[in-house]
């Protein structure tokens, strides 16, 4: 593996610099199919606050926004990319319906049962522990709500050099898993582009 393949991997789990915000809008041309189907299953009301995990340069909240004016809340490892989502989402941030963090979503800072919706697109490769941060997003997710978790398939990766350091790769039923570990009460796959990416959707149970 080169220091180039590996350098430019290191980027999509931590996008900094110029290259970072490069890397970030090719991932928004490939990712279409995913903002697509991410935001059309949210479908958030007005009243709702919803969660993006490793929203880089913000393109899926604007997207969402875009259809509804929520409250929207996310969190990434990348300072740099938290000034370019908030610049790519002005409208949002002047409205104070926008709330970026830094962080690591193994350790959420939202209170329990405070969103309605929760998405992460292609983060899960990137996680320390991903049954930690299943819990985690669990704990901050409304009862009978879910979060919607988008990644490319493991065939679809492949042998690319870009992703031997440093990616995690899961299937299916790797990440169901991980749910029930988590705490996840239901579970459920559903393809995006056959063969390529899928959305696993966990839900919370709601209250009896």
């Amino acid at each position: 593996m080169s220091r180039f393949s590996e350098y430019i991997g290191s980027q999509f789990g931590n996008p900094r610099g110029i290259i970072g915000k490069i890397c970030c809008i090719g991932m928004n041309i490939i990712n279409q199919p995913m903002y697509r189907n991410t935001v059309a299953v949210m479908n958030p009301d007005n009243e709702d606050k919803i969660l993006d995990i490793g929203y880089g340069n913000g393109f899926l909240l604007r997207e969402i926004y875009k259809k509804k004016h929520v409250d929207m809340y996310g969190i990434d490892i990348s300072e740099d990319m938290k000034k370019v989502a908030s610049k790519r989402n002005r409208k949002a941030l002047e409205n104070n319906q926008l709330f970026l963090e830094t962080g690591d979503c193994c350790n959420l800072p939202y209170e329990d049962n405070m969103f309605s919706g929760i998405s992460s697109i292609n983060t899960i490769y990137f996680w320390n522990d991903a049954v930690k941060g299943l819990s985690e997003i669990r704990r901050v997710l409304k009862p009978g709500k879910s979060f919607y978790n988008v990644v490319y398939t493991k065939e679809w990766f492949g042998d690319s050099t870009f992703t031997e350091k440093g990616f995690n790769k899961y299937g299916p039923d790797e990440l169901t898993d991980f749910g029930k570990k988590a705490g996840f009460e239901k579970m459920e796959v559903r393809d995006i582009v056959k063969g390529k990416s899928l959305m696993v959707i966990y839900t919370k149970q709601d209250e009896p």
